[in-house]
């Protein structure tokens, strides 16, 4: 039997390590947010997190669509998979397209577009027929076409983007709301620019104000409209909203009462978005959708204040791959030529 010093010596000893076992351990513990974060950048699936950005290609506009393409993927490098909506009779075009160029590296999805989803809910309007196509339509759709995604970008064919897509999909999204758009009052530089081409960026401008259905919505006719060419959508709140159902409601009762086809704004597609999503959306950084680029052949921005811009969107009539138009030098930075030959730049020496 071991005498009672000896016990008390080696429990003493024990008692010791022990406390200098747990002293050792808090000092050099790495802190719970650090091993994570280390985690996390160890984590090839984290680091490489899918951005669908989903583009229309109509026919007789296919270039767009490979220009904004061809932008996007040339200034990331994020891992970006393109969702590339088409009708039945145009995606063999975008797809040969594609895969016979430098795109051909791409990750990307056809998807068809079928335009019965559209029968009874479209006001026809001779005034911009242009406007009544199909593909307009596929951002009130985006659920049910990108399935398998919650966060989601949607870009209008004419776009370029000169910045990180990366950057856009990180646009936070409010508790609640279902997208995010860029105001059209929230550019000061573009103001001298909009009172030149009579541009619209209220409500008045896109809703007929004559109508009760529409003074019944309660929205002042001065309120800053927002433009749903860039998008930055939430497909689980867009889904709990039902906000496809919203918008179809809206495209019906325009069809039965002509709440907006013929106001001045002519935007078929926009003006139910903009009941739909009245105060209930968020804001993309303002560089990140320069626009007003299409609607006058003469009305320019400066040159240093498009180097900046994030994304450059020529909505109106005058498109860059059309003539006359404006800048089209930097849209042309990002075409590609159709290897079909099919599509061609309108240019006044072609």
């Amino acid at each position: 039997i071991l005498p009672l010093v000896s016990v008390n010596q080696i429990l003493l000893v024990l008692l010791v390590l022990t406390v200098c076992a747990i002293l050792y351990s808090k000092v050099h513990q790495v802190p719970l947010a650090l091993r994570n974060e280390t985690v996390d950048l160890e984590n090839p699936e984290e680091m490489e997190e899918e951005i669908p950005v989903v583009i229309c290609a109509a026919a007789g506009r296919m270039g767009a669509a490979v220009a904004a393409i061809s932008s996007i993927y040339s200034n990331t490098e994020a891992n970006v998979l393109f969702y590339i909506i088409g009708l039945k009779t145009t995606i063999p075009h975008i797809r040969k397209w594609i895969e016979n160029s430098k795109l051909k590296e791409i990750k990307f999805k056809v998807v068809e577009f079928n335009p019965m989803v559209l029968k009874g809910k479209i006001r026809q309007d001779a005034s911009r027929p242009e406007l009544l196509q199909p593909l307009n339509f596929v951002r009130f759709y985006l659920p049910l076409l990108i399935q398998k995604h919650e966060k989601v970008i949607y870009l209008d064919d004419d776009v370029i983007v000169q910045g990180d897509i990366q950057e856009l999909y990180d646009t936070k999204l409010a508790p609640g709301h279902a997208a995010a758009f860029s105001d059209d009052c929230d550019l000061p530089s573009t103001h001298e620019m909009v009172r030149s081409v009579g541009m619209q960026n209220t409500y008045m401008g896109f809703l007929d104000y004559r109508k009760q259905a529409i003074r019944d919505l309660g929205i002042s006719p001065s309120t800053c409209s927002f433009n749903p060419g860039v998008i930055v959508g939430n497909m689980t709140e867009w889904k709990h909203q039902r906000i496809t159902q919203q918008l179809e409601k809206w495209m019906q009762r325009n069809v039965e009462e002509n709440l907006y086809s013929s106001t001045l704004g002519g935007g078929v597609a926009t003006s139910p978005m903009l009941i739909v999503f009245h105060g209930k959306y968020s804001s993309i950084n303002p560089m990140w959708h320069i626009r007003h680029l299409g609607w006058s052949p003469d009305a320019r921005y400066s040159e240093q204040f498009l180097q900046e811009a994030k994304l450059l969107h020529w909505n109106g009539r005058y498109k860059p791959w059309d003539y006359p138009s404006v800048h089209t030098d930097l849209w042309e930075n990002w075409f590609i030529p159709d290897p079909s030959g099919k599509f061609k730049l309108s240019r006044p020496d072609s």
